[in-house]
């Protein structure tokens, strides 16, 4: 379905007809949870929270019915609910979700989490975090909320990651405890963390093409292309990690759902202490820790 079949809103509409009738016009596109994108896209356009959609539900649309039909038309035509909004929810925290810049994934919680386990099993205390490939900061921005003793850098590539990581610190109240630099991987960095963190482009270059149109045509392609194999990050962590990481420190690094034994392998050939292998909670290999 394209967006020449997106539905009319006029200003005399009620709130409960359009979402009704916005979330027909999903599920018939095959956009689901149709209904919960349908209340996202609302709550945008009018501004209104959720429990005001339906206590409020009688009221007319207005104004917002013309920011509506063009949000319905860009759902339609493929376009996430994230950038449409141009914002999504990561770890709790509500942040900006910036053209050319990855729109973080719910899966990507699972690093956060086997970060925040680690760390509190080894005891850090003002821990030095570094998370390469920053993107949006989802990442780094959750781990400095919920380690409030933790200072952390971000390092991107990309001049539009890398602002909307500053932007993302600013919206969580995170700027005297995290920075970002532009570079390239660890090429600039000297020293060494705590925690080093990162979600690297990994998805093999001759599948680029055939991932799912939401990823591959709004998604960056600086965080997709994973080289040949998909493995050419993890070759140059494999390395960095041993200058980088202090002593008994730990990294944490997504991976796709079937490199686990490669990514594994790649860093046990470095003699580094422990490696292991943390799934999602759709039971899928999702991020390698290593231990110095």
């Amino acid at each position: 379905m394209t967006a020449n079949f997106a539905p009319a809103f006029a200003a005399d509409d009620t709130v409960s007809t359009a979402r009704r009738r916005l979330a027909r016009a999903l599920a018939t596109a095959g956009k689901e949870p149709a209904d919960l994108e349908a209340r996202i896209l609302l709550e945008t356009a009018t501004g209104l929270a959720a429990l005001a959609l339906l206590t409020r539900g009688d009221e007319t649309l207005g104004a917002a019915a013309e920011t509506l039909e063009k949000f319905a038309a860009r759902r339609l035509a493929g376009e996430p609910v994230n950038r449409i909004t141009g914002t999504t929810n990561f770890f709790g925290l509500d942040l900006t979700v910036a053209p050319n810049v990855l729109d973080p994934r719910a899966d990507t919680e699972i690093l956060v989490e086997t970060a925040l386990e680690l760390m509190a099993r080894k005891g850090f205390q003002n821990p030095r975090i570094l998370d390469l490939g920053v993107g949006s900061g989802a990442i780094l921005c959750a781990l400095l909320d919920s380690r409030p003793d933790a200072f952390g850098i971000g390092v991107d590539l990309s001049p539009h990651a890398c602002a909307a990581t500053q932007a993302n610190l600013a919206r969580c109240g995170l700027t005297s405890r995290g920075t970002v630099i532009r570079g390239d991987w660890t090429a600039a960095l000297s020293g060494r963390f705590d925690l080093i963190v990162s979600n690297p482009p990994y998805i093999r270059h001759a599948e680029i093409a055939e991932l799912d149109p939401e990823v591959r045509d709004h998604d960056p392609r600086l965080a997709l292309d994973g080289g040949p194999d998909g493995l050419a990050p993890y070759r140059l962590l494999s390395v960095e990690l041993a200058r980088l990481l202090r002593p008994g420190g730990v990294a944490c690094l997504e991976i796709g759902w079937l490199q686990g034994a490669e990514v594994s392998a790649l860093f046990r050939a470095k003699s580094l202490a422990q490696v292991s292998c943390r799934r999602d909670h759709g039971g899928r290999d999702r991020v390698i820790a290593i231990e110095s």
